[in-house]
């Protein structure tokens, strides 16, 4: 997958974005559930706006360089990305799945097909490219996330799946262990100091 490590960096005034979370470099799905996060700063949408979205779909290898999606297809994005989040969340907690988020992920997934036709022309010759026109990039993107999502579900990898227990982070990721409570070396740090600081004050309090 490209671009999972070409993040640029933050300014000053722009939130750190952490790295992504463990299993999000084998399922880009899973990148795509946590592109919504919640920060000890507030929350973060990197779909929010359709050039991040744009970006965020190119730095992923979902949409060609100079592919662009309009604002109603962010807003699909953003709705299709709830119905992952539902799927992941409803698998953690071994609840069932929400019929309207199944039905969401199975209406990508026949939506757009994925797979790159073969064509030739005097030019490239043999080639593969997608026959969808460009406004159907999210269409693409989306059936690709779909199908990403599907195999995590159905995987080995899911009996691995946990959400991130520092608050307030929201991320979904694959456990490397099962000791392992925490997406990041960051929230990890953050819920250790919070605690050694309930300790002290309540020494102090003592």
């Amino acid at each position: 997958m490209r671009g999972m490590s070409q993040r640029t960096a933050p300014t000053a005034a722009e939130p750190v974005v952490p790295p992504p979370a463990p299993g999000a470099e084998q399922y880009p799905a899973l990148d795509f559930a946590n592109s919504l996060l919640t920060l000890p700063s507030g929350p973060l949408d990197l779909l929010g706006a359709p050039e991040a979205a744009s970006e965020w779909l190119v730095e992923h290898g979902l949409a060609p360089e100079a592919g662009r999606v309009l604002g109603p297809c962010t807003v699909r994005l953003r709705v299709f990305r709830g119905a992952v989040r539902e799927l992941l969340d409803a698998r953690v907690a071994g609840r069932p799945a929400p019929p309207g988020a199944l039905a969401a992920v199975n209406e990508a997934l026949t939506a757009a097909p994925a797979v790159a036709l073969l064509h030739w022309d005097a030019e490239r010759g043999l080639h593969r490219r997608l026959p969808h026109p460009a406004d159907r990039i999210a269409d693409r993107a989306m059936a690709r996330l779909a199908a990403d999502a599907a195999d995590l579900l159905t995987g080995p990898d899911a009996e691995r799946l946990a959400r991130c227990g520092g608050a307030p982070c929201s991320r979904f990721y694959v456990r490397t262990h099962a000791a392992r409570h925490w997406c990041s070396t960051r929230c990890g740090d953050r819920v250790r100091a919070a605690r050694a600081y309930a300790k002290r004050r309540a020494e102090q309090r003592a």
